[in-house]
C-alpha cells in the first residue's frame, strides 16, 4: 500500500476537468515532488496553473492522450498516473460515436502503453456506473477501459512491474454536466425544470468525496480490482423539488411558480444506476466505505481498504438502495459548496410541483 507520496511524480490527465482539478489540487497537499498535469484544454490549463499557484511542484502539459508519442514523453519517469480524461457526456458520445472510442478506447490503450514504457508504479482509471450493463456508447467505451486495465495486467513483469486498476462512481454534485447547475439556471430564468423521468434515481457525492476516495483507491490497489465507493442515493425528482425550495427564493421568485416538465429519457440514459453485477458477486468484497471486485484470476496477495473484508450478496443499485429524504439532500448540497457564494437558506413551505 501507498504510505505517502513523498518524493513521487503524480500525473493527473483530463486535468482540466472538474474531477481532475481537485485531484491535481489534493495531490499538491500531498508531498509530491511534482505534479504533472495533463489536458487538451489551453484555457483549462492556463486557469488551472493561476488557480493553484505553485510553480515547480505544478507542471502543466498541454497533452491528447489519443496521441501516444505525447504521453510517452509526458509519462517517462512518473510513478502514479490518474487517467480521468474523457468524453464522459452520454448524449454527445451517441453523436459523436468514434471521437467517443477514439479518446475512451485508444486513449486508454495509449495510457497503458506509455505507462508501461515510462516505468509508472501504478496506474488508476476513474470509471463511472454507466461502465455496468452500458445501454450508451459512452457506456460502453467506459467498460472497454475497465477491461483493458484489468488485462493490462498481464502485460506487466518484473521488468516492468506496473500495477494497474479501476474505481467505479456515481455522479459528482456540480460537475460539468450534473444536474444541479442544470436546474439552478432553469429556476433564475423561470423555465420549466426539465426532468426525463418521475423514478429516475442517481448515486451522488461531493467532488471532494469523489477525488479523496479515487486517491484512496490508488493507494490500496494490487492489480487489476475495481474499487466501488458507496455513495448515497437520490431521486431526481426530490432534487428538483428541494432545489426549487432553495433556489428560488434566493432568484427572488416564488416556488410555487416553479413548473417541473417530464421531457423524457434521452438516448443512451438509463433509469438507474448500477455500480456493481450479479456476475461480480463471486469475487466482490465489502470493505466498509468500498466494494473491491477482484479480477478473475488473483494473482498475490491482496491489500483491500479493510482489516475485515466480508464477501457481499448486494448487488448495488440505486434502484434498490434508500433515496434520501428531501432534509438529507438539502443538507447534502449545502455541505457540497456547488451554491453561489452569497446563498443564504430561506425557510420555504413544501410545495406540491405539477
Amino acid at each position: 500500500m501507498i504510505q505517502s507520496f513523498e518524493g513521487a511524480v503524480v500525473a493527473v490527465t483530463g486535468a482540466a476537468g472538474t474531477v481532475g482539478k481537485e485531484l491535481v489540487r489534493q495531490l499538491l497537499n500531498e508531498p509530491t515532488e511534482q505534479v504533472r498535469a495533463l489536458d487538451n484544454n489551453e484555457t483549462g490549463l492556463f486557469e488551472l496553473e493561476h488557480e493553484m499557484n505553485k510553480p515547480g511542484q505544478l507542471a502543466a502539459f498541454l497533452c491528447d492522450i489519443s496521441r501516444e508519442e505525447g504521453l510517452m514523453r509526458f509519462l517517462d519517469g512518473v510513478d502514479y498516473v490518474f487517467h480521468a480524461a474523457a468524453l464522459k457526456h452520454v448524449p454527445l458520445c451517441e453523436n459523436s460515436p468514434f471521437e467517443a472510442v477514439r479518446v475512451n478506447v485508444h486513449g486508454m490503450e495509449n495510457v497503458i502503453r506509455a505507462s508501461l514504457a515510462g516505468g509508472v508504479k501504478k496506474v488508476l482509471f476513474t470509471s463511472s456506473d454507466k461502465a455496468v450493463n452500458p445501454t450508451s456508447v459512452m457506456g460502453t467505451t467506459k467498460l472497454m477501459g475497465e477491461r483493458l486495465i484489468t488485462a493490462a495486467q498481464n502485460l506487466s513483469s518484473a521488468r516492468r512491474p506496473t500495477i494497474f486498476a479501476s474505481t467505479r462512481f456515481g455522479n459528482v454534485v456540480g460537475s460539468r454536466g450534473s444536474v444541479l447547475p442544470l436546474f439552478m439556471q432553469q429556476i433564475e430564468r423561470g423555465l420549466p425544470i426539465t426532468l426525463t423521468h418521475n423514478e429516475m434515481t442517481r448515486f451522488m457525492m461531493t467532488l471532494e468525496e469523489a477525488s479523496g476516495l479515487v486517491i484512496d483507491s490508488i493507494r490500496y490497489a494490487s492489480g487489476g480490482e475495481n474499487f466501488i465507493t458507496k455513495m448515497p442515493v437520490m431521486r431526481i425528482r426530490d432534487v428538483a423539488e428541494v432545489m426549487v425550495d432553495m433556489m428560488a427564493p434566493y432568484y427572488g421568485r416564488d416556488p410555487r411558480d416553479s413548473e417541473i416538465k417530464i421531457i423524457g429519457m434521452r438516448p443512451g440514459e438509463k433509469l438507474y444506476e448500477e455500480l456493481s453485477t450479479a456476475e461480480e458477486l463471486a469475487r466482490m468484497w465489502d470493505c466498509g466505505r468500498y466494494f473491491v471486485v477482484d479480477p478473475l484470476n488473483v494473482d498475490g496477495e491482496r491489500t483491500y481498504p479493510s482489516d475485515n473484508p466480508q464477501p457481499t450478496d448486494r448487488v448495488y443499485i440505486s434502484s434498490t438502495e434508500p433515496a434520501m429524504s428531501h432534509e438529507g439532500i438539502r443538507s447534502f448540497i449545502e455541505a457540497a459548496q456547488v451554491l453561489p457564494e452569497d446563498y443564504e437558506p430561506a425557510p420555504t413551505p413544501r410545495v406540491a410541483l405539477g
